[in-house]
Order: structure tokens, then C-alpha cells, then sequence
């Protein structure tokens, strides 16, 4: 060991400011030959550069205020773009939901409604509780016919729609042979149009969907209108419900509200045709006259024209055009639902106008600043030569003085960390000079004895986690003996199964029982917990009720043996959740019985409904006793049923959110006419993507059966 003789007590930093002080002096000494001799034109420079920097400011200031407003105009679209978008959604969604209310009427005649209806010279009281009824030209409806009749229960549901969405001005219906209601009762003027040659009817009638029409003057002298239509089929005919929303609805709510009427917006469809913009009327015409639209591709100016084709597109960005005499900012972002563009505008000499009064003020500050830089130049030429000689004698002795003190114990703490750096762990230090040197030599001697010790735990941890990771690893492929191998071949379904545990190994499990006369049974369970014990216990539960299924083709009872079996077998208060469901090809049917799991799902007709299949039992292992009834159902060609454990609709994104049922059924009903491998394949994705780098927080399992 080497010894470093003791000194009177300085700390280090002390020691270290010292150091950067005389190197500081040295540098000054240096800088300052040079200086002496150029100081005299610092004024001029120092002047120049205010001034170039006052320019590079407002140039920058420009620039940043561009931008930002062509993100904040970008913003402002999208965000008005999206609420845009609810207005209709919410209109497809009410649409809809009337839709599905008037199928039922043509089979229910009798029904009748609370609102009643009234014809153009019968004036109702209250006109906001009155339904309008008439016969259109050409008509041969009788008040006696059935269609007139079962069409008379969808006034309260008018009514209902109706007070539902403020943005509506009317609902109403029109039949192929000619009825009409339309709600709230109005004062139709002059001689009423034949509604089913209007294009929103004709339109509704060749879409599977809500149709919506392009602005045309309405017949009830309400203005400018857009008309939202789904066409209905009936026993006796189309029926096409419709509403309308008026031009200035959309503008009040939408167009009016954006920069706080600094800017002007605009809604335009995919052709081309302005929807909406402030000052948008029909003027002094009504009664479903020809509304002539204007075009952005009508224009002579090849920006605008280049703008309408991005908007058309479905594009999201910003332009700068030329528009009314001044460049203008327009940024645009779609309308998704209905394939549309919004757009708002801003002028750019609005935006930069700060600008121009900032440039004005940096002129008068920037020469105020060269005659105050002129005046301390000539001052610090004085000043610096008198600190020039003092500082010139002080630099001197200083690093002399602290070259002896500081270098040495900095030099042995270098060949110690050497020594230690190349395995010599009992390499020691012996500082002694009463600072953070000595202190530091003592932490050193410390940390390479605590090292030592380290690296030895370290082996031995390291040497049992790798014994634990190959333990789990045999674990894991034991464990996925227990799953089969392959879905069973059944010629009149199409059938996939999967599971993904949280862990190395899981709790869940799947497996298909041949229960006799071609008859198969599916089994999807959930044991509670997870890791090592609910593995075993999955591993003990698959075999009680794969024989147990396999003895027994009544689902019921063999629910009943294995909960028998697993009750008795149980050592643990470990409990396991069934659904347990047998399909006979022959018969057509699936029957089951649900002990206490996710209950699955069936996605069936055209267009699809998802149904849950319901029947609820307490979980096996709980008493010792289990027995609960099977439910039976007949399935059809294209059936789709999936079974699934709370891994799926439990799986939660970076926010805490889960995956759920809705987007469970989402998912599937959109991929419903796919093989089921690539039905199984696409949820995961779903799920995946929902929960991006979060955790997997479960087991997930799946089985999917396709009836063909």
C-alpha cells in the first residue's frame, strides 16, 4: 500500500473551485492578449448581431406562428370533423333503431299508439302531440286496409325518435303505396309532391343501410334540409322512414361555433357539393324545388381545385390558398361516416399581424443597444487591464500549489479502480488526507469487499433461477400434453380451439369428448388462480371430466360425475368453472350446461345477431353435489358459436380498460363469414391491439365452432 501524507483540512470542493479558478485566470490571460487588441470593434459586432438577431427572431416568430396555426386549424377540423360525425352516427343509430321497431307492426295490427293522427284539414290542437297522415297522389289506401291500420302504431314511436335527437326537424314515414306520417303535425302547403319519386326515397329503397340525401328545399317550407331514410320490408310493401335535419341546424351547431366566427367553415361531400356553410339557405323557395348546389370543381382557381380533390379524397391536412383576395390557411379532415370533408379557414396576415408590430419595437430597442454597448466597451477596456497583471500573479501560484495537493490521491484512487477493474477484488487504498479523498478511499475499500460477497450471491441466484426456468419449461410442455392435439372432424361444422396462458403455465383448459352416436362433446373451463397450483389442478380436473364425459352423453350428468369426482379428489379450496356442451350432427342441436363460467356466444341471421347462450350452475368443487339442468337449442347453417374464458373480455389495455363484451361481439360479427381459424386468429389480433404493451393479465382460451 502507498502512503499520502496528511494536509491541513480543505474539502475537495473547495479544492476543485480552486483549480477551475487558476485555469479560468490562465484562459483570461490568454484571451485576454487577444482581446485587448479587438476589443474596440466589439461594439460594432455586438450591434450588428442585436440586430440580426431581432430579424432571426421575427423571421422565427413568423415561422412558429404559421405552424402553430396550421396545427391548431388542423385540430380544430379534425376535432369538428368527429362531431360532425356524431351528429350523424347518432341519426344512423335512431334510424335504425326505428327500423327495427316498425318490422314488428305489420304482425301486430292491433297495436295502437298514444299519439294520434290527423289529416291536413282536421288541425290539432297541440300540433307538437299530433301525428299528420295522408294519402299521396296516385294512392288507392283506404283507411280500411290492414297496411293503414298496422301503420298507425309507429306514431308514438315517431314521437319517441323524434324528442330523442334535438337536431331533428321532422320524422316521418312513406309507404310504397303511398301512405304518409310525418311527425310533428304540420301545415303542408299547396299541392303535396308524390314523396316516392324524391330521391332520399329512392335512394333508402336500393341501400341496406341509412341513406342520406343531398340538401334539397323541403315540402314543409323548413328550408335547406338533409333527410336521413332506411327503407323497411313489409308483407305489404317498402316502408322508408326518414327525418330530416336542416342546413341551418348544422351550421348553427357545427359550422357558426368554429374560431369564434373568425374563420369560415365548410362541409362538403365526396363530389364536391357544399353541404353547409355559414349564409347557406334555400332563399325565397320551398316545396322540394331543385336546389342548385354549388361545386368546388365548378372554380377556375387550379388551388381550390386541387384542395376539393384532397377533401374528396378523405384526406386530413392543411393549404395555404389564395382565396377572396388574400392568402388563406384552409385545413380539412374527413367525415367519416358519410365519406365527407369539413374545412375551416383563417387568413395569414391574421396570424402574423403580432408580428409586424413586434419587428417595429426590435428596430428602436436594437440601436438603443448599440450606443449603451459602445459605452461599457470603453469601460471594461479600463477595468481589464488593471485585473490583467493581479490575476496574471495569482494564476501562478495557484496551480502550482494545487497540482501537489489534488493530483496524487486522484492518481491512486486511478490505479485502485484499475486494480478492481481487473478481478483483483482484494486490492486496498490507504489516503489519509483528512477530506473527501480519504472518505472516498475508505468507500472504495468498502465496495470491494461488499463486491466480493455480491458476486458470489450472484452465482448462486443465477444458478437457481436457471434450475427454475427449466423446471417451468417441463412444466409448460407436461402441461400442454393434457390439451388435444387437434380439433375433432365434424363434416357439418368447422371447429378451432386455442389457449395462451398469462404465465408459463396456466389454469384454463379445452378439450372435445367423443360422447357416442357421432356426438361430440366441448369443454372450455377456468380454474381459480393461477401459476403452479392451478396448473395441477386444471391437469386433475381435465381428467375427472374427460371421463366422466366420456361415460356419461347427458351433459347433465356428466357435469354431475365429474363434480362428484372432483369434490372428493380436492385437497384445496381451488374451485373450477365449466361450460360443458354437446353437438349432435345428426339431430342438428347443442346441448349444454354452464357451471359458473363465461357464458358463450351464438351469432346467427342476416344481418347478424349475437345471443348469449344463458344457463347458470355454481362452479365443481365447490359442494359435493352439482346438479343442473341442460338447455337445448337447434342450430342452423351458419351458426357461429364462440366459447371463451374471462381472459378475453377481462384483457386490459396500458389504461386500465378492458376488453369487454361488446368489443368481443364486434369482432366476431365483423368477421362472421371467415373460416373459424381465421375468425379465432383475427379476435386475437383484436385483442392484441387493444391492449398494446400492456401485460397479458390472464389466461386466454378459445374455442370456435362454425356450423356449415
Amino acid at each position: 500500500m502507498t502512503h499520502v501524507p496528511s494536509c491541513s483540512r480543505l474539502n475537495v470542493r473547495a479544492k476543485i473551485l480552486l483549480l477551475f479558478l487558476s485555469l479560468a485566470i490562465v484562459a483570461l490571460l490568454i484571451m485576454g492578449y487577444v482581446a485587448f487588441f479587438s476589443i474596440s470593434n466589439i461594439g460594432k459586432t455586438a450591434e450588428t448581431s442585436s440586430r440580426s438577431l431581432g430579424q432571426d427572431a421575427v423571421d422565427e416568430t413568423t415561422t412558429a406562428l404559421q405552424t402553430s396555426a396550421e396545427e391548431h386549424l388542423v385540430r380544430i377540423a379534425t376535432d369538428q370533423a368527429e362531431v360532425t360525425n356524431v351528429l350523424f352516427e347518432d341519426t344512423d343509430s335512431e334510424m335504425e333503431i326505428l327500423a327495427a321497431a316498425a318490422t314488428m307492426l305489420p304482425d301486430n295490427s292491433s297495436r295502437t299508439s298514444r299519439v294520434p293522427s290527423f289529416n291536413r284539414t282536421d288541425r290539432p290542437a297541440d300540433p307538437n302531440n299530433a301525428v299528420l297522415v295522408l294519402l299521396l297522389p296516385g294512392s288507392r289506401i283506404t283507411e280500411d286496409d290492414g297496411e293503414y291500420k298496422a301503420l298507425e302504431g309507429i306514431n308514438d314511436l315517431l314521437v319517441a325518435v323524434y324528442h330523442a335527437d334535438e337536431n331533428m326537424s321532422g320524422t316521418y314515414v312513406v309507404t310504397d303505396s303511398g301512405i304518409l306520417r310525418i311527425y310533428p303535425w304540420a301545415d303542408m302547403p299547396g299541392q303535396m309532391p308524390d314523396l316516392r319519386q324524391r330521391a332520399w326515397f329512392l335512394g333508402a329503397e336500393n341501400t341496406s343501410g341509412v341513406y342520406w340525401s343531398e340538401p334539397y328545399r323541403d315540402s314543409a317550407g323548413k328550408g335547406l334540409v338533409v333527410t336521413a331514410a332506411k327503407a323497411i320490408p313489409t308483407k305489404y310493401g317498402t316502408w322508408v322512414i326518414g327525418s330530416d335535419v336542416t342546413v341551418d341546424v348544422i351550421n348553427a351547431e357545427f359550422l357558426n361555433r368554429t374560431l369564434d366566427g373568425r374563420g369560415y367553415a365548410v362541409l362538403m361531400d365526396n363530389q364536391g357539393n357544399i353541404i353547409s356553410r355559414p349564409g347557406l339557405s334555400a332563399g325565397n323557395s320551398s316545396l322540394d324545388e331543385t336546389f342548385e348546389q354549388e361545386n368546388v370543381f365548378t372554380g377556375s382557381d387550379p388551388a381550390l381545385i386541387a384542395l376539393g380533390r384532397n377533401m374528396t379524397a378523405g384526406k386530413t391536412g392543411v393549404e395555404k390558398v389564395w382565396f377572396n383576395g388574400r392568402y388563406t390557411y384552409v385545413a380539412y379532415a374527413p367525415v367519416m361516416s358519410r365519406n365527407w370533408s369539413f374545412a375551416v379557414s383563417m387568413p395569414v396576415d391574421e396570424i402574423t399581424a403580432p408580428v409586424d408590430k413586434t419587428r417595429d419595437k426590435i428596430a428602436v430597442a436594437t440601436r438603443d443597444a448599440g450606443f449603451r454597448i459602445n459605452n461599457q466597451t470603453e469601460q471594461f477596456l479600463g477595468i481589464f487591464a488593471l485585473l490583467f497583471l493581479s490575476l496574471l500573479i495569482i494564476v501562478v501560484l495557484l496551480s502550482v500549489w494545487l497540482a501537489r495537493i489534488i493530483t496524487r490521491p486522484v492518481e491512486l484512487l486511478k490505479q485502485g479502480t484499475l486494480a478492481l477493474g481487473q478481478g483483483d477484488l482484494d486490492y486496498r487504498l490507504d489516503i489519509q488526507t483528512g477530506d473527501e479523498f480519504e472518505d472516498l478511499a475508505a468507500a472504495f475499500n468498502h465496495m470491494a469487499g461488499d463486491l466480493r460477497q455480491k458476486i458470489e450471491d450472484l452465482r448462486r441466484t443465477t444458478a437457481e433461477k436457471e434450475r427454475y426456468t427449466r423446471e417451468m419449461e417441463i412444466a409448460k410442455e407436461i402441461q400442454e400434453t393434457f390439451l388435444p392435439e387437434s380439433a375433432p372432424k365434424i363434416p357439418e361444422a368447422e371447429i378451432c380451439a386455442t389457449t395462451i396462458p398469462a404465465m408459463e403455465i396456466g389454469g384454463d383448459l379445452y378439450d372435445f369428448i367423443p360422447a357416442g352416436e357421432n356426438r361430440w362433446a366441448f369443454v372450455i373451463a377456468d380454474v381459480s388462480g393461477k401459476g403452479v397450483s392451478a396448473a395441477l389442478f386444471m391437469a386433475l380436473s381435465r381428467t375427472l371430466i374427460h371421463a366422466s364425459g366420456g361415460a356419461e352423453a347427458d351433459p347433465t350428468a356428466a357435469i354431475r360425475q365429474a363434480n362428484r369426482l372432483i369434490y372428493e379428489d380436492g385437497r384445496s379450496s381451488m374451485f373450477i368453472t365449466v361450460f360443458y356442451g354437446v353437438f349432435d350432427p345428426g339431430r342438428m342441436t347443442f346441448s349444454y350446461v354452464n357451471a359458473g363460467h363465461n357464458p358463450p356466444l351464438l351469432i346467427r341471421g342476416d344481418p347478424p345477431g349475437s345471443q348469449v347462450l344463458e344457463g347458470m350452475g355454481i362452479a365443481l368443487g365447490v359442494v359435493p353435489v352439482v346438479d343442473i339442468p341442460a338447455t337445448t337449442i337447434r342450430l342452423l347453417p351458419g351458426d357461429l358459436i364462440v366459447m371463451y374464458t374471462d381472459g378475453v373480455t377481462e384483457a386490459f389495455n396500458e389504461q386500465d380498460a378492458s376488453f369487454g363484451e361488446e368489443r368481443l361481439v364486434a369482432s366476431i360479427t365483423r368477421n362472421r363469414s371467415r373460416p373459424a381459424e381465421e375468425i379465432m386468429a383475427l379476435l386475437l389480433d383484436d385483442i392484441r391491439q387493444f391492449c398494446g404493451n400492456a401485460p397479458q393479465s390472464d389466461d386466454i382460451t378459445l374455442i370456435v365452432i362454425r356450423v356449415k
